[in-house]
Formats: structure tokens, C-alpha cells, sequence
């Protein structure tokens, strides 16, 4: 009898000691996939959060780009922007270089300096009313191609109340110094200018070039070589500014090596000055 009760007593206590800890066991099952649950919405907030503060940044940037965007510049905060920064700047028309499927070159400037505005967005009803002098206010992004800096293409415009013409500028005491960049893009002077030979494809000295090298016909961009003093520079007719039937086109293919001349133009930049020349004057032959 009293050997059956031990059995008894110690199955007994053996399948509590068991459900006990099984208790045990399912109590710390439930403890870690609580704090797992726990961790895993932490985690989930957390990353929420970080969502929440990109997208905040986001809007803040474009906040602080669209407002900068909207304030009119200086041309030395034009000037002294980095590639890429949005800009907003008013000035004047000066020339029209070219208009091509909804997209307007042109030339503008203001009292303080000269702003290229490359393929900004123009209707050619607009672009018709982009008379010299006329004032406009350009929104887009500033960028610099082979040194010369302008405002890049995608730009948007309007017209405004106003109107300037600028006088040229003489630069040609300025042609070897660094201060020339200064005048970029502005409509400057040369004076006493001598024309040197340049050599073409045939290997014969011409006074102009169709083309950098002498590739191209008439109706293509005029190159040709002038010097000052020691140094040699080039100059160009933009066909697209100046084209075959315009005054100094024929100019300048009258031209003969040894002419001194007088210039006006367009202070271009490509890798140096390369001035895109609109007028030429025969002083010495």
C-alpha cells in the first residue's frame, strides 16, 4: 500500500515538476516574441522616422531651391554660384543668336555684366517680341561649358517692364590679362587689330577659315586669326548670330592678311576668349 502511494506521489510530482516547466518554457516563448514584437516595432518606427526626416529634408530643399530659385541675383551672386545652382536673373536683350524648336539663344546683358542664355524655353511668338533692349527676368540653373559661363538650357523667361542697350566696351588693352574674363559675354571693342594668315586644308594661307579647320562651306561659322602686339588671337563669325548675308559675314571674307581693323562683338569664351564677332572695320590696308 504503501509502495503504491510512492508511485502514485512521484508520478504525481513528476508530471507537475513537468507542467511546471513547460509553464516555464511557454512563459519565456511568450517573453521573447514579445520582445521581438517590441524590437521589431521599434525598428519599424525608427525606419518610419528616418522616412519621415528624408522626406522633410526633401521638402525643404526643394522649399529653399524654389526660393532661390525665385530671388533676382546680382550678377556677382550669378557669377559666383557653382554649376548646377539655380539662378534668377533680369536683363537685357542685346542679340539673338538662335531660335529652333521652342528653344531661344540669346545674348542679354545689364549695367554690371552680360549673361549667355543657352536653349531657354520660348515660343516663336515670344521670341519674336525679344527685341535689343528688351528686359526679361530668367529662372534655371548656371553652368559652365569650356569655361564660359551661362545660364544652362531648360531655362524659363518673361518679359518685363524695362529697357537697356548697352555701349561697347573697349577690352584690347585687356586681351593678354586676366581680368578679361571679367567682360564675359558683355559687347565689346577691339581697336588696331592686325589679321594674320591661318592655314586651310589645302595647306595655303588664307585670311579666313569656313569652320575651326577649314572643313566647311559658305553659311558656316567664319574663323579668323588676329594679333596684338606679339600674341595671336581668334576671332568668329557665328553664323547663327551673324549669318552669310549680314554685313560683316561679308567682311570679313573681304578681308586680307596684314588688313588692321577695328572690331565689336560678344565676349564668347571657349577654353580663351574667342569673341563672336558682329561688326568689322577696315582701318589699314
Amino acid at each position: 500500500m504503501k509502495k503504491s502511494f510512492i508511485v502514485v506521489a512521484s508520478m504525481t510530482l513528476a508530471f507537475g515538476l513537468a507542467a511546471c516547466a513547460k509553464s516555464d518554457q511557454q512563459a519565456t516563448q511568450t517573453q521573447a516574441q514579445q520582445q521581438t514584437q517590441q524590437e521589431t516595432q521599434k525598428e519599424t518606427e525608427k525606419q518610419t522616422e528616418k522616412q519621415t526626416e528624408k522626406e522633410t529634408e526633401k521638402v525643404t530643399e526643394q522649399q529653399t531651391k524654389q526660393e532661390q530659385t525665385d530671388k533676382v541675383m546680382s550678377y556677382q551672386e550669378y557669377i559666383s554660384a557653382a554649376d548646377d545652382d539655380p539662378v534668377c536673373i533680369e536683363a537685357y536683350v542685346q542679340a539673338k543668336q538662335s531660335w529652333w524648336k521652342d528653344k531661344a539663344t540669346i545674348y542679354t546683358q545689364d549695367q554690371d555684366g552680360a549673361y549667355f542664355i543657352y536653349e531657354m524655353q520660348c515660343s516663336k511668338e515670344d521670341y519674336d517680341k525679344l527685341t535689343i533692349g528688351t528686359k526679361i527676368r530668367v529662372k534655371g540653373f548656371r553652368t559652365t561649358w569650356s569655361g564660359e559661363i551661362e545660364v544652362a538650357s531648360g531655362s524659363t523667361f518673361e518679359i518685363i517692364e524695362g529697357n537697356y542697350v548697352a555701349q561697347a566696351k573697349d577690352v584690347t588693352e585687356l586681351l593678354d590679362k586676366e581680368d578679361l574674363v571679367k567682360y564675359q559675354n558683355q559687347f565689346v571693342s577691339f581697336k588696331g587689330l592686325t589679321i594674320v594668315a591661318s592655314t586651310d586644308k589645302d595647306n595655303k594661307e588664307v585670311a579666313y577659315l569656313y569652320k575651326y579647320d577649314g572643313s566647311g562651306a559658305e553659311g558656316d561659322d567664319l574663323y579668323f586669326k588676329v594679333a596684338l602686339a606679339d600674341k595671336t588671337y581668334t576671332f568668329t563669325v557665328e553664323s547663327y548670330l551673324c549669318d552669310k548675308d549680314s554685313d560683316v559675314y561679308k567682311a570679313v571674307k573681304n578681308l586680307k592678311v596684314g588688313d588692321v581693323v577695328d572690331m565689336e562683338g560678344f565676349l564668347y569664351w571657349y577654353n580663351g576668349v574667342n569673341p563672336h564677332i558682329t561688326s568689322v572695320t577696315v582701318v589699314t590696308k
